[in-house]
C-alpha cells in the first residue's frame, strides 16, 4: 500500500516539472528519499526498494542542485561576482599525457646541429616545443595567503629580527631574492570561496546581531542544507551503512538472512530454487554495484555543493562522515579484489542503455583482464579499456574523492590514513588503468607522504616521481620531506574539537530556529 503511493508521487512531480516542491510532509523529494533510507537503516520498514530510492536521491541532487559541470560553471560565475580573478588552467588535458609509474620525459631531446640548414633548424625547434609541452605540468601551481604570511614572517625573523603581523606588502630590509620570491607567491595567489566564507563569518561574529547578514553562494544547496540539518547525522550514518551493506554482504548470506540490514531483500525471489543460481548471482551483484554507485555519487555531490555554498556546511558534513568511520569504510571497500571489481561482467548488454547506444562489447568467451596485462603494457590497451566495468570505475573514483576531501588540509585526519594502513591499499588501487583513479590516489599519497617515514619514501620513488609529474603543487609545500610535523598524535582530538566549536557558533548564529534544543 505504501509503494504505489510513493511511485505515483515521484512520477507526478517529475512529469510536471515540480520536483523541488514539497512532497507529503517533507520540503522536497530528496529529503523524503533520505528519510526512507533512514527508516530502512533503523529497520522500521523491513523491505524497501533501496536501489531505486538511492537512485532517485542521486538523480534529485543532480536535477535540483546541479552536476559537476554546473558546479564548475557556477563557481566561475560566483568568483567573478565577488571580484576574484579567474583561475585558468593550462590547455593540456591530464588524460592526454597520463602515464603513472611510466617515464614521462623523453630519453633524448634533439640538440640543434650548427651545420644543418635553416629548414632542419626549424624542424628541431618544433620538436623542442613538443618536448617542452610534454614537460609542462597539467596543473597551475597555487599559493595561499597563509603561505605568504608564513614565508614573510620567517624571513623577517631571520634577516631583521622582528615580525609584522598581517603585513604582506612591506619589503624594507629584505634581500632581493626574498622580494622576488614574494612576488612569485603573490602571482600564484589563489583566494577560494571558502576563504571568503571564513572572512564573512569572522566579521559577523564581531557585528551586532541586528546588522548581521547571512552569506549563501548557492541557494539550492542552502535549501537542502536547512532541510537536512536537524537530522544530518542520522542521514549520513544511514547512507554509510547502506554503502557498507552493499560492499560487504556476501550473496550466500543475503539469500539466507531475513533480518539485519539486507539491501538485497527486495530482489530475492521467494523460491531461490526456481531461478538459475548463476543468473541470480549476477543480478544480485549488479544490484549491489548500482547501490554503491548511487550512494557514493550522492555523498560526493552533497560535499561539493555544500562546499560551494559555505565552507562550514562542508566542514559539518565532512566531520559527521569522519566520526561515522567513513575513512576505514572506504579503505575496506578498496581492500577487496579490485581486479575482479573493475572487470566484473554483471550487466546484461541487451538491457544496458550505454552499451547499446555507444559501444559493442567484446565477444563472449574472450579472455578476462588480469593485473599483469595492465602492468606489462604490451597488450591491446583499447581492448582492455573496453572490458572494464565503468559503473565500478565510477564508484571507485567517487570513494577516492570522498576520502581526499575529508582529509584535505586536515592533518589529524590525514594521520588516520596511516593508522588504518592505507599505503598498501592505495598502492594496489594504482593498478586500475584509469587516469582519474591514479590522480586521486596520488593526491592521497601526497597528503600523507610526510608521515610515512624515510624508508617508505626511499622504497617508493616511482610514486613520488608520479606525484611530481601529475599532481598540482602548492608553492612552499614540504610534502615530500616531512621536516615540519606540526601535528602530533595528541592534537588530533583538539583540532576536531576546535572545529566543532566553530560549527556550533555558526549554527547558533544562522540556524537556531530549526535546530533541536540540546
Amino acid at each position: 500500500e505504501y509503494q504505489p503511493l510513493k511511485y505515483e508521487a515521484v512520477v507526478s512531480t517529475q512529469s510536471t516539472g515540480e520536483i523541488q516542491r514539497p512532497i507529503f510532509t517533507y520540503p522536497n523529494l530528496g529529503l523524503f528519499m533520505l528519510e526512507l533510507v533512514y527508516l530502512f537503516e533503523k529497520c522500521q520498514i523491513s523491505v524497501l526498494p533501496i536501489k531505486k530510492i538511492v537512485l532517485i536521491l542521486w538523480k534529485y541532487l543532480l536535477f535540483a542542485m546541479g552536476t559537476m559541470e554546473d558546479i564548475a560553471m557556477l563557481k566561475g560565475k560566483i568568483r567573478k561576482e565577488q571580484g576574484l580573478p579567474e583561475w585558468v588552467e593550462p590547455k593540456d588535458t591530464p588524460s592526454a599525457l597520463w602515464q603513472v609509474l611510466q617515464p614521462q620525459f623523453p630519453d633524448r631531446i634533439p640538440i640543434p646541429d650548427p651545420l644543418d640548414d635553416e629548414q632542419d633548424s626549424r624542424a628541431t625547434s618544433v620538436c623542442s616545443e613538443e618536448s617542452e609541452a610534454v614537460r609542462r605540468l597539467p596543473w597551475k601551481p597555487k599559493a595561499r595567503q597563509a603561505d605568504i604570511e608564513l614565508y614573510l614572517r620567517t624571513c623577517r625573523q631571520k634577516f631583521l629580527g622582528y615580525e609584522l603581523e598581517g603585513d604582506t606588502t612591506t619589503m624594507v630590509g629584505l634581500p632581493d631574492s626574498i622580494q622576488e620570491g614574494v612576488k612569485i607567491l603573490q602571482a600564484h595567489l589563489y583566494v577560494s570561496l571558502g576563504d571568503l566564507s571564513l572572512r564573512h563569518q569572522e566579521k559577523m561574529c564581531n557585528t551586532a546581531k541586528r546588522n548581521r547578514v547571512p552569506l549563501s553562494f548557492h541557494p539550492p544547496a542552502e535549501l537542502m542544507y536547512r532541510a537536512m540539518l536537524p537530522k544530518m547525522e542520522d542521514y549520513v550514518i544511514a547512507l554509510l551503512k547502506v554503502l557498507l551493506a552493499s560492499a560487504s554482504t556476501p550473496l550466500t548470506k543475503a539469500i539466507k538472512t531475513s533480518g539485519a540490514l539486507n539491501v538485497l531483500a527486495d530482489v530475492l525471489p521467494e523460491d531461490s530454487n526456481s531461478v538459475e543460481p548463476q543468473q541470480l548471482q549476477k543480478d544480485l551483484s549488479r544490484h549491489k554495484e548500482i547501490i554503491t554507485k548511487a550512494v557514493s555519487a550522492s555523498l560526493l555531490l552533497l560535499l561539493k555543493h555544500f562546499r560551494l555554498n559555505h565552507v562550514y556546511q562542508f566542514e559539518y558534513i565532512s566531520q559527521t562522515m569522519f566520526y561515522a568511520n567513513c575513512i576505514p569504510l572506504v579503505l575496506k571497500f578498496l581492500n577487496t579484489d579490485m581486479n575482479h571489481f573493475v572487470t566484473a561482467e554483471n550487466s546484461i548488454p541487451s538491457l544496458d542503455f550505454p552499451t547499446c547506444l555507444y559501444y559493442v562489447g567484446p565477444a563472449s568467451g574472450s579472455a578476462p583482464v588480469v593485473v599483469e596485462d595492465w602492468e606489462a603494457g604490451d597488450g591491446d590497451e583499447e581492448g582492455i579499456r573496453g572490458k572494464l566495468c565503468w559503473r565500478n570505475i565510477f564508484s571507485t573514483i567517487n570513494l577516492l574523492r570522498i576520502i581526499q576531501k575529508l582529509t584535505k588540509w586536515r592533518s589529524p585526519r590525514t594521520m588516520m590514513l596511516n593508522v588504518f594502513k592505507s599505503p598498501p591499499i592505495l598502492k594496489k588501487t594504482l593498478k586500475i588503468p584509469h587516469w582519474m583513479v591514479h590522480l586521486y590516489v596520488l593526491k592521497l599519497f601526497k597528503q600523507q607522504a610526510k608521515y610515512l617515514g624515510k624508508n617508505w619514501r626511499k622504497g617508493n620513488m616511482k610514486i613520488l616521481s608520479s606525484i611530481y609529474q601529475h599532481v598540482r603543487h602548492r608553492l612552499l609545500d614540504d610534502w615530500a620531506y616531512g621536516n615540519d610535523l606540526d601535528t602530533q598524535q595528541w592534537e588530533v582530538p583538539n583540532g576536531e574539537q576546535q572545529l566543532k566549536a566553530s560549527l556550533e557558533t555558526y549554527h547558533a548564529m544562522w540556524y537556531s530556529d530549526i535546530l533541536p534544543d540540546s
